[in-house]
């Protein structure tokens, strides 16, 4: 979708997550999150190779498997996965340290997914803190 690519298939991760929780749980969320992981780092190398475009903004694999890691720590209930979202927007975005160092250095496929699931990674552990200290979960 045009616009905010990332952004949109961040939502379109959402409804896929809470069937996949709903079915599987945690680890079942977990196992397709690592098959988009491996699957995204050879799509995303192939599209990327064959465009001559070094992170095509079409490619939004990385996104989706990103968001699926931050919801690992969600229970399944639509405020914590609303918070899972922002929180996984708000480190592609920001892309603090060292999300930031990886958007820049590492190329290719894996390049294309690693800062996103950084992201992805950051979002799980604040969710997982605010949980702890909260004791909201």
């Amino acid at each position: 979708m045009p616009g905010a690519p990332g952004t949109w298939a961040s939502l379109a991760a959402l409804p896929c997550a809470w069937l996949l929780r709903g079915w599987g749980g945690t680890i079942g969320l977990g196992v397709a999150a690592a098959i988009a992981i491996a699957a995204g780092w050879w799509a995303a190398s192939r599209v990327a190779r064959e465009s001559g475009v070094a992170d095509p903004g079409y490619v939004v694999i990385d996104e989706v498997a990103g968001q699926w890691v931050a919801l690992l720590a969600a229970p399944r209930s639509w405020p914590f996965y609303l918070a899972g979202f922002l929180l996984f927007r708000l480190f592609d975005i920001w892309k603090p340290f060292p999300i930031s160092w990886l958007d820049r250095n590492v190329h290719g496929g894996f390049g294309i997914m690693i800062d996103d699931v950084m992201a992805g990674i950051y979002a799980l552990i604040a969710m997982a803190i605010a949980d702890r200290v909260l004791a909201i979960g």
